[in-house]
């Protein structure tokens, strides 16, 4: 079992995926850490739908592409023109869902989502944090091709898959703390 400093340390956002599939018994296992996360006043609120569709997929990059060379911000339409997959191709995402009324559903799917990442990497895994996804969950009928229950609201996406290159070191060293004894 790998050392958790170890695996929080050569953790990374990871943007290139070998094509073969994950095991679904490791995918099990990244979300087991996903919903042992805390959560405000332990309401779990979190709802996870697994896609490993290539077509499902191909169609949610286009849909993201589509919003992003439309929106009016020139950053986003630089992304769009760059014609990067905003899901780097990865054989697998998770999209992470929260119970719309609950007490702090962005900490409680921030949470659940460092534990999946944290996971996916002490299995050798690579993943990443997709945050472009959500311009697919604004539009109504995206929710439904997501299978998103009623009552729940989509925030994230997570992005699982072999990596095609090792991590390279972290070069975070310059940080801020204070310490009042």
């Amino acid at each position: 079992m790998a050392d958790v400093f170890d695996v929080i340390k050569n953790r990374r956002g990871v943007r290139a995926y070998k094509d073969e599939q994950i095991d679904d018994e490791d995918i099990e296992k990244i979300l087991q850490a996903a919903i042992m996360a805390p959560t405000a006043r332990g309401e779990a609120p979190w709802h996870f739908t697994v896609v490993q569709n290539k077509e499902l997929l191909d169609e949610i990059n286009d849909s993201v592409h589509s919003i992003l060379t439309n929106s009016g911000d020139e950053l986003l339409e630089a992304i769009a023109a760059s014609g990067r997959n905003v899901m780097h191709n990865a054989p697998t995402v998770v999209f992470v869902s929260a119970k719309s009324d609950a007490t702090n559903m962005q900490a409680d799917c921030s949470a659940a989502i460092e534990n999946m990442l944290l996971a996916a990497e002490g299995l050798d895994i690579g993943s990443c944090w997709l945050g472009l996804v959500a311009l697919f969950f604004s539009v109504e009928e995206n929710l439904k091709k997501l299978h998103i229950p009623e009552g729940y609201t989509p925030l994230y996406g997570v992005s699982l898959g072999y990596k095609v290159e090792e991590n390279e070191p972290n070069p975070r060293s310059d940080v801020l703390v204070n310490w009042l004894k």
